[in-house]
């Protein structure tokens, strides 16, 4: 087991040691390719995609394990290193951990470690960490629709080792106020846009959150003003004003339905709204073996995915997804990010089992 860990903890490091913040990404990516084993061949490596896979055997479901490359900026976050049993660094927990594992779990199958009645490919990705329409999926997809045969793709999103299931759409918007100026000393001679603002934000502040539930999982809709900007002078009755609101809803509403009830909420005769980006919700997995057979093999936690991750991506072309990852969300973005060794170990062990068929059976790291 120490082995394990040994090889899991320095992958992980050796990619936290590498920056890649979205767009910068082809050098943690080249890192990947030069990992991987024999047994997979590349076929996709444009606009930042890596994609391997194995020949195919006949009746055998192809299962990817999937992860994106990019992190968010370097920011105050301390450098890269290893102390006792944790990896520090940006990118540790979301989703660098993933990767190593994913790593390892490919390389164990070509060195015989590991063998499965699967077919298990490789999907690593960046552009993640951007709004939705800079993605580097949908342009895969549109390239290679034979990945629409996925049996089941596994994202190593950061979930603390629980199952996490769909996930929520995510819609940013902005709008903009239009009043008139006049002097604040008569200022109903203008049409104040701060104004205006308040009173039509009022409702996504006074917004109580929403319990949806699908599937037995509950998500939870929530509404937040993130920025607010207007005014001219102390002495002007300002003219103008803007303020952006993100919402993220539920997988029982569509993109298309989720922009209605924004517009609906913000309803007021001086705003104009605009939406700047919508990410649509990730479906919960029915009736698929694949995810019951996953949960059995560690025992898993399950629940719902209370954020935005590539499943959603991977729903729109019908493959069903699930998030599974080492990572703790609550070190995601953070400067202190970190991943602990025996999370990535954790990991490894539940994809093993599960690929195998035979959960609850160990030793399958050692050297």
């Amino acid at each position: 087991m120490r082995d394990l860990s040994e090889r899991l903890a320095s992958r992980t490091e050796a990619l936290v040691a590498i920056p890649s913040e979205s767009r910068n990404e082809a050098a943690l990516l080249e890192s990947v390719r030069a990992q991987l084993p024999g047994l997979l061949t590349v076929v996709d490596d444009e606009d930042a995609v890596l994609l391997a896979l194995p020949a195919r055997r006949p009746g055998a479901p192809l299962i990817l394990l999937a992860g994106h490359v990019d992190t968010v900026p370097l920011g105050e976050s301390a450098p890269g290193r290893r102390e006792g049993g944790t990896v520090h660094g940006r990118g540790a927990a979301d989703m660098k951990g993933g990767i190593a594992v994913l790593l390892e779990v490919v390389v164990a199958l070509a060195d015989g470690r590991l063998r499965s009645e699967a077919d298990v490919g490789l999907l690593c990705f960046g552009r993640e960490e951007l709004p939705f329409t800079e993605s580097a999926l949908i342009p895969l997809f549109e390239r290679l629709p034979e990945i629409r045969d996925t049996a089941l793709a596994i994202v190593l999103e950061p979930t603390d080792n629980a199952l996490e299931l769909g996930c929520l759409g995510n819609l940013n918007a902005t709008v903009r106020f239009e009043g008139e100026a006049a002097h604040t000393a008569r200022p109903w001679l203008g049409r104040n846009a701060i104004h205006a603002a308040v009173a039509a934000l009022a409702s996504v502040a006074d917004l109580a959150v929403k319990d949806v539930e699908v599937g037995g999982l509950t998500y939870r809709e929530v509404a937040s003003v993130t920025s607010i900007e207007g005014g001219l002078a102390t002495n002007v009755v300002p003219p103008r004003a803007a303020a952006r609101v993100n919402l993220r809803y539920a997988p029982t509403r569509s993109p298309e339905g989720a922009e209605r009830y924004l517009r609906e909420l913000l309803a007021h005769p001086s705003a104009t709204v605009t939406i700047d980006g919508n990410a649509p919700p990730g479906r919960v997995p029915e009736g698929n073996p694949l995810v019951d057979r996953l949960r059995a093999a560690g025992d898993l936690v399950v629940g719902p995915k209370q954020a935005w991750t590539p499943v959603a991506e991977f729903g729109l072309i019908g493959v069903d997804a699930v998030n599974f990852g080492p990572g703790d969300p609550q070190y995601a973005h953070r400067d202190d990010e970190r991943v602990e060794v025996d999370a990535l170990v954790r990991s490894y062990d539940v994809l093993c089992a599960f690929l195998e068929g035979a959960p609850g059976r160990e030793g399958r790291g050692e050297a």
